[in-house]
């Protein structure tokens, strides 16, 4: 394909333009929002400012109530490509420390999702005895169970990663395994019969029908798993004291009024989140083409 032909594409066929769209109004809706909620500040600290210069300063202050988009780009900038990234003022290095907690959860809770999957999916007391439990789980808000694991596994001198990464695997497994039974089940009467007169086995209808049949609603169920990771591995940093990571950042900005560290620490999870999101969508094109189930 010719360049001019893919930046045709990109910017005419593609979805550039309601992207940008989307992007604009939202940016300056929070520019016009960013003027009341900073007034307050503005007219106590510059009395003396007109109109113009009031509007300029409520989009500059060092401490907002509402930070404009232009004030986190600059401080994700100079956290992300200005410090070294040992440095604990560095994006980059508690975006890794989140990273770690978030894959460890993760990876826990995908196979615990599967097992427990296979396992509702071919014993009937399971399903009837294990999935109203998962269920229920999910009822408990994070917030209060966060704390109590961290207590408790601290009491048995287990800290660091381990206790973030029960906290992410406690979010992450539910999708899959809801995902997985569904896929499992997936295949109509008609297959299972035509496999049973083939004489296939109970471990044959598994792996040659029932996973195939799963692994679309596998990588649908991951891409939320992976999102609800990091969602319980920030969790998991606000009661443990956590000096590192993008919810100790929250946390250390919340303590020094400091909105702009929070939000950037925002933007940077959810950056995260999305190239986490897209990593898994591009395992899952592949994986998908090899098994011929697209093209």
């Amino acid at each position: 394909m010719k360049f001019s032909n893919f930046i045709y594409k990109f910017f005419f066929e593609g979805n550039f333009f309601p992207i940008l769209t989307i992007v604009t109004v939202i940016g300056i809706f929070w520019y016009l929002i960013a003027l009341p909620m900073n007034a307050e500040k503005v007219e106590r600290k510059f009395k003396d400012l007109n109109t113009t210069e009031k509007i300029i300063k409520s989009w500059n202050l060092e401490k907002p109530k509402l930070p404009t988009p232009h004030q986190i780009v600059k401080e994700i900038v100079n956290t992300v490509f200005y410090k070294k990234i040992t440095s604990k003022r560095s994006l980059v290095y508690h975006g890794w420390i989140t990273l770690e907690a978030t894959l460890a959860g993760f990876f826990l809770g995908t196979a615990l999702g599967i097992l427990l999957a296979l396992g509702i999916v071919h014993n009937k007391a399971m399903d009837l005895s294990v999935m109203p439990w998962v269920i229920a789980s999910q009822t408990v808000p994070i917030l209060a169970i966060a704390p109590m694991i961290i207590v408790v596994m601290n009491s048995v001198g287990i800290t660091g990663l381990l206790p973030k990464a029960i906290i992410s695997m406690y979010l992450s497994f539910f999708p899959v395994v809801v995902g997985m039974v569904k896929g499992l089940r997936s295949p109509d009467q008609m297959q299972i019969d035509q496999m049973k007169t083939w004489s296939a086995s109970s471990n044959q209808l598994l792996w040659k029908l029932r996973f195939p049949s799963s692994v679309p609603y596998l990588f649908a169920s991951l891409k939320v798993g992976i999102a609800a990771s990091l969602v319980g591995a920030i969790v998991g940093e606000l009661p443990s004291g956590a000096i590192a990571g993008l919810g100790a950042r929250m946390l250390a900005g919340t303590y020094y009024g400091q909105t702009i560290m929070i939000w950037s620490a925002l933007f940077t999870a959810a950056f995260l989140a999305a190239s986490l999101v897209i990593t898994i969508n591009i395992v899952q094109n592949f994986t998908l083409k090899k098994m011929a189930i697209i093209t």
